[in-house]
C-alpha cells in the first residue's frame, strides 16, 4: 500500500499521531483504542508496508517508530493546494468579520 492510501485511514492516522513524541511498544498503542490487538496489529502492518514505521523487536516487545521521510511525499504533493486553501481560509475570516460588523 502507498502512503496515501496507509493515510486515508483515521485509526492509522492515529497511531502516527501517538508515535510523534517517540517509540511506543505494540502493547500501550493497541490499548488506545477500542479495537482488538489483532486489529491494531493489521492497521501498523499497513504503515510498515507504506514505510510509516519501522518495527524496532526489544526482548519479547515490539517498539514502533515513526519515520516521517515518506510523509515528505505527502507534504510535496500538498503544497501546491496550500495557496488554495490559505486563500479560502482568508475569504472566510474576511466574511465572518465583516459579519460581525452588522
Amino acid at each position: 500500500m502507498d502512503v496515501f492510501g496507509a493515510l486515508a485511514n483515521p485509526v492509522r492516522r492515529e497511531l502516527l499521531q501517538a508515535l510523534r513524541d517517540g517509540p511506543l511498544p505494540a502493547g500501550e498503542l493497541a490499548g488506545r483504542f477500542a479495537l482488538s490487538r489483532p486489529a491494531v496489529s493489521e492497521h501498523l502492518a499497513v504503515l510498515r508496508q507504506a514505510r510509516l514505521v519501522v518495527e524496532e523487536p526489544r526482548g519479547r516487545h515490539r517498539y514502533y517508530h515513526l519515520a516521517a521521510d515518506p510523509l515528505a511525499e505527502v507534504s510535496d504533493w500538498l503544497h501546491p493546494f496550500e495557496r488554495y486553501w490559505r486563500g479560502r481560509l482568508t475569504a472566510l475570516r474576511d466574511f465572518v468579520e465583516g459579519e460581525e460588523d452588522l
